[in-house]
């Protein structure tokens, strides 16, 4: 049987700095993945993103929404090493300040954004070098876009033609304003979590990565976690860890374990025929997730990405320019420009952020639409509705049941009505006005009812799940600020569901965050 100072469940962004620091610190670390390794060319070349394949992407679907008329959302995961940071955007964003300071405020003793800052610091190799907000040196490479379309230009001058303020740095000490994201990557290709804290570990002694594993369960003895059970097509395995088990296999798939393993709520544990080893009603309670609203416009300018001969042409040039120089418009994370603002006069921060993308999305891309054009983002940075992760049978394989209660608070489409209505005055600028572009959904964005129709019937999610394991000071929460599970011993936690509330951005580069700082919490446990 085999056995390691620490068992880590997932290779997405948490899970791979988890094992990578720890690995550095000469602690023998077991790696188990359910996805293959991503590392070939679709998923290093970040034009290729839409055309991903199945086996990277868990592609979940949610319950039928209420607050969505009815409809299923649409729920990407990252499979593989890297977990989402291998299928996203690339977007580098922390979140504001003030999440963190709230988080500290909630009972989350040293996480305040003081506390937060030296680890995003210590992950971060910025291109712009280091200075008081970023790190210079860490395995995490950001870069500055290498080809931002001449769209995503206009749309920051657009949105200063409305006196919204510029913003080279989201990162830095203010992050309201627009302007053109910076990215995880490093000379044109994408640079996920596993390239920066996995990939550079192979071959080390210390470091078994395993691809192609369904974690079954945590194996428990009197109540320690003592190791983990796997399977490997129809046959199990089991593994020990002699210090500690991390687990992070992500807001959906870290609680479904934990559940499957007897540590959730009870009734609910029952009605799976699972033994309840700790009854923990927060495990798969308290979902968050950004509502978002996708404003379409179609050009004629082909200036911007689009489905049409010349656009297949150029794209067809792009990718020879890439595999040669890592250049062109193979480059683009697809949503290259964007902003944070108030649009709600009581939000402690901004409450609202825009993705602005070069093409018309629709349905996540999934819907190819003939022609060129721009699309717009507007997302719920701190929604009020929550939702649940619940079991939907007992083979770890099963999708778990999710359900993020999307807009059932009537404050969230408030601030969504807000936010997309602010889309369409950006999008009628001079400088986005200049492409001529026809509105693809038109109404009277004057009519409160007419609009929360229309968002119903298109909004979902921006992909940043988290809560599911909340963190906390409380005995209620699932684990406490040191990232360690309650009621159970040798068992942490290190994804973006220990997050006790959603930070007011993407969620990727606080999941690296999160890794880095378990990491440092095992090390210290073990040394006690």
């Amino acid at each position: 049987m085999d056995e390691f100072d620490v068992i880590v469940i997932g290779g997405g962004s948490g899970g791979s700095a988890v094992a990578g620091r720890l690995a550095e610190a000469g602690k023998s670390v077991c790696l188990l993945e359910a996805g293959p390794r991503n590392n070939t060319i679709l998923v290093k070349t970040p034009g290729f993103m839409p055309f991903l394949r199945q086996s990277s992407n868990y592609r979940y679907e949610t319950v039928p929404q209420k607050g969505l008329n009815g409809r299923t959302g649409y729920q990407p995961r990252g499979r593989g090493l890297g977990g989402s940071s291998a299928i996203n955007a690339m977007i580098y964003i922390r979140g504001n300040h003030w999440d963190y300071d709230n988080w500290a405020a909630l009972g989350c003793t040293g996480w305040s954004h003081d506390d937060v800052l030296p680890y995003f610091k210590r992950a971060e190799h910025n291109v712009r070098g280091e200075d008081p907000h970023h790190g210079g040196s860490g395995p995490l490479w950001v870069s500055d876009q290498k080809w931002p379309n001449p769209g995503s230009v206009a749309f920051v001058e657009a949105a200063a033609q409305l006196q919204l303020p510029r913003n080279s740095d989201f990162n830095g000490a203010e992050q309201a304003g627009f302007g053109l994201y910076q990215v995880t990557q490093k000379e044109g290709e994408r640079w996920s979590a596993a390239r920066a804290y996995v990939e550079p570990k192979r071959g080390s002694k210390n470091l078994d990565v395993r691809i192609g594993v369904s974690v079954q369960r945590l194996e428990i003895e009197d109540g320690r976690v003592t190791g983990v059970t796997y399977s490997v097509g129809d046959k199990q395995r089991t593994i020990r860890a002699r210090g500690a088990v991390v687990l992070s296999a992500g807001a959906f798939n870290s609680p479904q374990i934990m559940m499957l393993s007897g540590i959730g709520p009870g009734e609910h544990l029952k009605e799976h025929g699972i033994d309840v080893i700790v009854d923990k009603p927060a495990v798969g309670s308290d979902l968050q997730d950004h509502i978002d609203y996708v404003s379409s416009w179609q050009t004629e300018s082909t200036d911007l990405i689009g489905d049409s001969l010349a656009g297949t042409v150029r794209m067809a040039k792009a990718i020879i320019e890439h595999r040669r120089k890592r250049t062109g418009i193979m480059t683009t994370p697809y949503a290259e420009a964007g902003g944070f603002w108030t649009v709600m006069p009581d939000a402690p921060a901004p409450d609202v952020q825009w993705h602005f993308v070069p093409a018309m999305l629709e349905d996540h891309g999934r819907t190819k639409v003939k022609g060129h054009g721009f699309s717009l983002h507007a997302c719920v940075l701190r929604p009020e509705s929550r939702g649940t992760v619940r079991l939907d049978g007992r083979d770890a394989r099963q999708a778990p049941r999710i359900d993020p209660n999307f807009l059932d608070d009537e404050r969230d489409i408030a601030t969504l009505r807000a936010g997309v209505r602010l889309s369409h005055r950006i999008a009628s600028s001079p400088s986005l006005a200049k492409y001529e572009p026809q509105d693809r959904y038109p109404i009277d964005l004057d009519d409160d009812a007419a609009l929360d129709e229309l968002i119903r019937n298109r909004a979902d999610t921006v992909y940043h799940p988290v809560g599911t394991c909340r963190m906390g000071g409380d005995e209620a929460s699932v684990v406490d600020p040191t990232l360690k599970a309650r009621g159970i011993e040798g068992l942490y936690i290190a994804d973006a569901s220990v997050m006790p509330r959603l930070v007011s951005g993407n969620t990727n580069a606080p999941s690296i965050m999160i890794g880095e700082r378990c990491a440092d919490f095992v090390k210290d446990a073990l040394a006690a």
